[in-house]
Formats: structure tokens, sequence, C-alpha cells
């Protein structure tokens, strides 16, 4: 691990999912700067990775999945609150505390869709991707898979608004042409590949 940058951690605000903290680090001249962020983790963790090279684990997993029996790509329409909107993503949720990356993968896969994990290919699976570096160290696991069963909500949390949508490489290409929807980031590359790829993105 390389010397740390950051020379001061300090808590600004904290909530139950999510802190709000002031980074005061070096900038490339060795002049000190101040840096605000959002993390999911306390501030103890925070402490130990930037300041004793204890390991960043992922907060979260992202599950690419294929729907063996239909051959379709696995998507949600989820009601976000600081878009006022629903929006298209892929199934995805926190990893627990002592949980690996692919149990919290088959877990939230069942609990958003009702669908059972089949495979997880892990040459393809990324451990720890970065999607927002600006504003947070939120990380996830993106993991391929292939998954089967019945579409069902009834493992939903209350305050979760899902729906699941099986989408074939047709309705992907029509759904990317509508420039009024909302679509994740991680969705929107993943869709685009799965257009040109189908199935074989999981195979």
């Amino acid at each position: 691990m390389s010397k740390s940058r950051i020379k001061k951690l300090t808590t600004l605000a904290k909530t139950k999912f999510l802190s709000l903290y002031d980074l005061e680090y070096e900038d490339k001249k060795g002049k000190t700067r101040n840096w605000t962020m959002a993390s999911r983790k306390s501030f103890d963790t925070l402490s130990g990775q930037y300041f004793h090279g204890k390991k960043d684990n992922p907060d979260a997993s992202i599950i690419a999945a294929l729907h063996e029996e239909s051959n379709k790509i696995v998507c949600i329409r989820q009601f976000r609150v600081p878009l006022n909107d629903y929006i298209y993503e892929l199934p995805a949720g926190l990893i627990d505390k002592g949980e690996k990356f692919d149990e919290a993968a088959k877990r939230e896969l069942r609990e958003e869709t009702g669908l059972e994990l089949v495979k997880i290919d892990y040459e393809k699976t990324n451990k720890k991707v970065y999607a927002s570096a600006g504003m947070t160290d939120e990380s996830s696991a993106l993991v391929f898979c292939t998954c089967k069963g019945q579409v069902s909500d009834k493992y939903l949390e209350a305050e979760e608004e899902i729906e699941v949508v099986l989408l074939s490489q047709e309705e992907v290409k029509e759904l990317l042409k509508q420039e009024e929807v909302k679509i994740d980031m991680r969705a929107f590359i993943l869709l685009q590949a799965f257009v040109q790829l189908g199935e074989k993105m999981f195979k």
C-alpha cells in the first residue's frame, strides 16, 4: 500500500446507512486541502483503511443475471426518493456484516425478484468496482450469474418499491431508444452489451 495522502478524517453527519466526512489530504504539490465524502462505512472502519492499511471490502453486490428459462436479462424498476421517480437498475443490495459478496448476491436476488441464483461466473465477476469516486468510496461486487424460477414480490422489504422486468435483446434495444426513461449508469452499460452479445455475456 502506498503512503496515505489523507491526513485527517472528521465526521460531519451520521445516519443509519450513510455518513458524511471531511477528508484533509495532501495534493500533488504537498498543499493541504479538504474533500467532502459520503460513505456507508463507520469512522473506525475508514480510519483503519486510511491510516493502518486495513482491507477495504465491497459495500454491496450488483447482480447481472440471465434468466435461464427465458434467456432474458433480469432488471428492476425501483422508486428512488432522490429522483422522485422510478429508475431501471440491476438487482442489488448491501452486503451484511460477515457475509461474502456471492452470498449477498444470492440473498438479494431472491429478496428483490423472487428468483433463484443458479451459477456465478467468477471469471467475469469483478469483486470491487466504483461508480462515483468523486463523491463516495462506495464499492460493489459486480456479479455475473444465471438464475431460474418465477418472479415474485413476496420477499421485498416493506419500504422497497420494485417491479421486476425480464428483457430480451429486442426489448432492451427498444428500451434504450426511450430518452425519457431513467436508467442507472451500470445497468445502461450492461444493457448496451446485452444488445450486442445477448446470452453470450453470461456463458
